[in-house]
């Protein structure tokens, strides 16, 4: 506050700055209350949000048990429900206020990890034992925390020992803090969370199938648990993704494509088909990513929202797709259309395979041709593999336009073979835009490489009626396909980044990306 006699010391230009002073300081905490009360606000809607769906799903949970699905179906739905709720009330937590001390929520006491497993004890102890006032501490007793840990083909049990350690004379207590986990006061280490993600997306195993392997090992893990663990990481490994997609969305050329995958739909019975969208760098860029995302339809403005168009910074540069329509929209917001001539090829691979076609094998010839000159320049830098593409790939594929054009005529309209000459001609200039880029490859199929795994496990992949576990699916597959293009072994990947993620800071978390990703050496 201001003294007033103070005032009386001052002259009239002093206090006009005073007051100038004061009204900018009051203007700014004006400022701040609003940008705070904003905060709040947007804070409470979005817990008020969570809590909604939690509602809704705690009862969908319920009433799942009388739905018309099958034994599997229903325990897909079961886990799904639980990681759904479990990531929800994870970001509920993020969203409130942190709690007063004293008030935890008591937890349950859990069940004691089997005395049969090998043990491993790391102890945390102060840094010093040599207390502030000068005295020697006295070690007096120690607090130990068991954590489950698993290396392939290997269950094990860590003991966490923190010892307690006091000041005789001052009567101070020193203890090592807890080191933060991506579960907290959990069981499971980083390696175990590792290996429920690996077995669910790499290797195809629902929770109910890792329960019971989990059992067979004398594990009493109920799927439920599984299901918490699967929704807390999904929330953790999010802003991972979310980088990820940024640096991807900074190259000038891009792959996409999308597969269909069952969701299952409460009430009656039924699965609706949702699509996994899948984008990625070219085989000849220098960052080798691919980041899917989930929605519930084929329609394309879900391939608009993830380049963010239109808008002001939306992506911009060559996208290699097929010629599915979803994509157009695209095209008339700046984007360049970049064809897939092994999509072209197919359409006379089939002509020729179903019905001996002459066009059909004269058409792959050509197209031999031109994968010939591919598989000459993969290794090359852009500039040459362009000059090498203008110098030969051209000369081919103006002879097969020319070719095409010809015999079209000759065939009636609406027959297999004009359908299949159409498709080329209607979208030449699209597929050959390759010969004079040399960022850009000949077709889709890289893209179409990395979403092959997801067709070999969509049947574990029937989702509830959100679009949370699909998100989740998606955002941890992107990591792990990504581990893989970037030859890491997804297992040893995973457990690094899960053990890393608490005490990451925000603001470097791309350094855990995988191809940046450095494995610590042993300590």
């Amino acid at each position: 506050m201001i003294d007033t006699a103070d005032l009386d010391h001052l002259d009239a230009q002093q206090l006009r700055e005073m007051v100038f002073s004061l009204r900018r300081g009051a203007a700014a905490d004006k400022l701040e209350i609003e940008r705070r009360d904003h905060e709040i606000a947007f804070k409470q809607a979005a817990i008020d949000k969570l809590t909604h769906e939690m509602a809704v799903l705690k009862r969908l949970k319920f009433a799942a048990k009388s739905e018309a699905f099958n034994a599997e179906q229903k325990s897909l739905l079961e886990e799904t429900i639980e990681a759904d709720l479990a990531a929800m009330q994870r970001e509920l937590e993020q969203l409130a206020p942190t709690p007063a001390a004293g008030r935890d929520k008591q937890q349950p006491k859990r069940q004691a990890l089997p005395a049969h497993l090998p043990r491993r004890e790391i102890l945390h102890e102060p840094a010093s034992t040599t207390c502030s006032c000068g005295c020697a501490l006295q070690r007096i007793g120690e607090d130990v925390a068991e954590k489950l840990d698993y290396r392939p083909g290997l269950f094990t049990v860590e003991r966490h020992v923190r010892g307690k350690w006091v000041c005789t004379r001052c009567e101070t207590l020193v203890q090592a803090p807890v080191a933060p986990h991506i579960i907290d006061k959990g069981i499971p280490t980083a390696a175990l969370l590792s290996q429920v993600l690996v077995g669910k997306y790499v290797d195809h195993l629902p929770l109910y199938r890792q329960e019971a392997i989990f059992g067979r090992a004398g594990l009493a893990i109920p799927r439920s648990t599984l299901a918490s663990w699967v929704g807390q990481c999904g929330v953790q490994l999010q802003p991972l993704v979310d980088a990820l997609k940024y640096e991807m969305l900074q190259n000038r050329v891009l792959h996409a494509d999308e597969t269909p995958v069952a969701m299952l739909k409460p009430g009656n019975g039924k699965t609706h088909r949702a699509y996994l969208w899948s984008y990625c760098t070219t085989s000849y860029s220098a960052l080798r990513a691919v980041v899917f995302d989930f929605a519930d339809s084929r329609g394309g403005q879900h391939a608009r929202a993830f380049l963010g168009l239109p808008g002001e910074h939306g992506w911009q540069g060559s996208l290699v797709c097929d010629d599915f329509s979803g994509y157009k929209a695209c095209f008339e917001l700046g984007i360049t259309e970049a064809g897939c001539l092994a999509h072209a090829r197919r359409k006379f691979h089939e002509l020729w395979a179903n019905q001996a076609s002459q066009v059909g094998e004269q058409a792959l010839k050509f197209f031999a041709e031109l994968y010939a000159v591919e598989r000459e320049v993969a290794e090359l830098v852009p500039e040459e593999r362009k000059r090498i593409r203008q110098e030969r790939s051209r000369k081919v594929a103006d002879a097969l336009q020319q070719w095409l054009a010809g015999q079209r005529l000759r065939v009636p309209d609406g027959s297999a073979t004009a359908k299949a000459i159409d498709y080329s001609l209607k979208r030449w200039h699209a597929l050959t835009r390759y010969i004079d880029d040399g960022d850009l490859p000949v077709d889709n199929n890289w893209v179409e490489n990395q979403i092959r795994p997801i067709a070999i496990g969509r049947n574990n992949w029937l989702f509830a009626g959100s679009l949370r576990a699909g998100q989740r699916a998606a955002a941890v597959m992107s990591l792990i396909q990504s581990a893989k293009l970037n030859g890491l072994e997804p297992h040893a990947y995973l457990s690094d980044i899960l053990e890393r993620l608490p005490t990451q800071q925000a603001s470097r978390v791309a350094e855990l990306l995988p191809h940046r990703w450095q494995a610590r050496l042993p300590s």
